[in-house]
């Protein structure tokens, strides 16, 4: 049996009241909450043993150095990746996308051919926009239909020996849909390109295998695993690292450093400038024990049954209509009523203690798409409920009511 019940009660903000109401929290695909074990981990750190790494001969230092790399062990190990150094600490997934898009403009030249899909996040569409923009590379979209699924036929017959970088998301934030991810890393990998999976919305929900999936990079956040915020990974391979130049310069990523030359670090150092955000990944270290304390496939087969359950209760209201009803997806509901402003409806919501999300949720292209504003999206973690659902379904049908 998952105990729910007995979930909720590591996370201290599911206590509290919202607008006179017990708070539904169903924001978990912007960022999930954090358990009691995170927050200890993090004040344990700043009471004990608060220091700066790599640097100190100090016993304060060395704590805190082991410590963060112990949590960089952490996350090779739950990702499968095959050494601890190719997993880059970075700020969150934005910060490893631009790395990567930076180190590739020396590979790129005119004529290039770069693709993205037609659901990514913001994220993974500038950064590749820049790229072309500095190379003279051209951008071109595997498109999708109308239950949010990509047409990878026309990936498939676009792929030549031009296509050089692929970059997915291995699920959509916006509709919740699982990417078939395997099917493009081997076609892009036949066709001799590289590819980087976004996988910030789909670390909460599947336990990614990197050395099975053969990507060549992956970035992830910790805030979407109930770590905290401004931290995060990166896995590239190895062979991949090696060649791409550092992002930037600073302390900890040199080697050797005169005024007429420097020599950089090696793995992961050489992407690694600066004073790191120590205590984040020690609690994303920390946040990786909790999951797997409860383990993810057990997540999985939870949150599955809660989205099915809230999709089919959500479907009974006059006038909704679901976006992205892909045949795989995660737990997340993007959803309209007709003639409504999402924004509205997610006011109501608020005033009745649910945080959901509205707007465009950084994937515009999606919203355009479909020839929408924005969508009302209620995104459901392992520690949600039937009952937060059942209070979601009649929250909607008392918005539709006052609104329409």
């Amino acid at each position: 049996m998952f105990d729910v019940a007995r979930i909720r009660n590591d996370f201290p903000i599911l206590s509290r009241q919202v607008n006179g109401e017990p708070l539904v929290y169903l924001d978990n695909a912007a960022t999930s909450q954090t358990p009691r074990q995170v927050i200890d981990a993090i004040t344990d750190y700043y009471s004990r043993y608060n220091a700066n790494i790599h640097r100190g001969v100090h016993t304060l230092s060395q704590e805190a150095t082991d410590a963060y790399e112990q949590a960089r062990i952490k996350i090779q190990k739950h990702f499968n990746a095959a050494h601890p150094h190719e997993i880059i600490m970075t700020s969150g997934t934005t910060h490893g996308i631009n790395l990567v898009a930076q180190g590739f403009t020396g590979f790129l030249q005119q004529g290039d051919e770069v693709w993205v899909s037609a659901m990514e996040h913001h994220s993974n569409i500038v950064p590749w926009q820049m790229l072309c923009e500095r190379t003279g590379a051209r951008l071109r979209v595997i498109p999708m239909n109308k239950n949010g699924e990509l047409e990878l036929d026309t990936f498939r017959e676009g792929l030549s020996d031009k296509t050089r970088l692929v970059f997915v998301n291995h699920v959509s934030n916006a509709l919740g849909t699982v990417n078939p991810i395997e099917e493009i890393i081997s076609l892009a990998h036949d066709a001799g390109a590289a590819v980087l999976v976004d996988g910030a919305q789909a670390a909460p929900h599947i336990r990614a295998d990197l050395q099975a999936l053969d990507a060549d990079f992956y970035t992830v956040s910790a805030h979407k695993l109930c770590g905290p915020t401004g931290v995060g990974a990166l896995y590239g391979k190895e062979s991949w690292l090696e060649k791409l130049p550092p992002y930037q310069g600073g302390g900890e990523m040199i080697e050797e450093v005169t005024f007429e030359k420097t020599t950089y670090a090696g793995l992961p150092h050489k992407f690694e400038a600066g004073t790191p955000n120590i205590c984040g990944g020690i609690a994303f270290g920390a946040a990786l024990d909790y999951l797997n304390g409860i383990g993810m496939k057990a997540i999985a087969e939870y949150e599955a049954e809660l989205l099915a359950y809230a999709t089919k209760n959500l479907k009974t209201i006059p006038g909704l209509k679901i976006y992205g009803e892909a045949a795989r997806k995660t737990s997340v509901i993007s959803f309209n009523l007709e003639g409504i402003h999402p924004y509205d409806v997610g006011t109501i919501l608020d005033k009745l203690g649910i945080a959901v999300r509205t707007g465009h949720h950084c994937a515009q292209p999606v919203m355009d798409f479909y020839g929408i504003p924005g969508t009302v999206r209620a995104s459901f973690s392992f520690y949600n409920t039937r009952e937060e659902a059942d209070r979601l379904v009649a929250a909607v049908e008392k918005a539709r009511q006052m609104l329409a």
